[in-house]
């Protein structure tokens, strides 16, 4: 029997996201995210604070790290992932992050302008508009309908 491990939290970035990249070039991006609970206890109104670091990777990470700052609300949905590391000390240290699978603005209390990026090949580091990418057909050539290439229209 498998089990989900998937979360969704919406709270607000702690930091701006920090884009890396790995030897072989693909992209990461890490950032925080901070959680509010407020609730009653004996009478009186109490606020818990719960930290998470978000990581991303590929297209997303390069997406985040374009589209997120520090006090933006988000809703980031991912899995959650244990790391464990020896200090130099000989300490025994573990963390639980969040891998995002999917990171997104909160419209409650925002609004969001949506761009769409092209296609990127791979892990994400293929052309993104710049020097060597396709330029748009002239306007005579489009005049016959919309022409999604191999992406199926939405």
């Amino acid at each position: 029997m498998a089990f989900g491990n998937t979360v969704t939290i919406v709270g607000n970035a702690t930091r701006d996201p920090e884009l890396r990249f790995t030897p072989s070039g693909t992209p990461l991006c890490s950032f925080g995210v901070a959680w509010n609970r407020r609730f009653e206890r004996g009478g009186e109104q109490v606020e818990e604070v719960s930290f998470f670091d978000v990581t991303c990777w590929s297209s997303l990470a390069e997406n985040v790290a374009e589209s997120i700052t520090k006090g933006a609300r988000v809703v980031v949905s991912g899995r959650l992932d244990q790391r464990s590391w020896e200090t130099p000390e000989g300490d025994r240290r573990s963390k639980v992050e969040i891998v995002a699978d999917d990171v997104a603005p909160s419209l409650r209390w925002a609004s969001a302008q949506i761009h769409r990026n092209e296609f990127r090949e791979g892990n994400g580091t293929g052309p993104r508009g710049g020097a060597g990418s396709a330029s748009p057909a002239p306007a005579a050539a489009r005049s016959s309908g919309p022409s999604y290439g191999d992406e199926e229209p939405f």
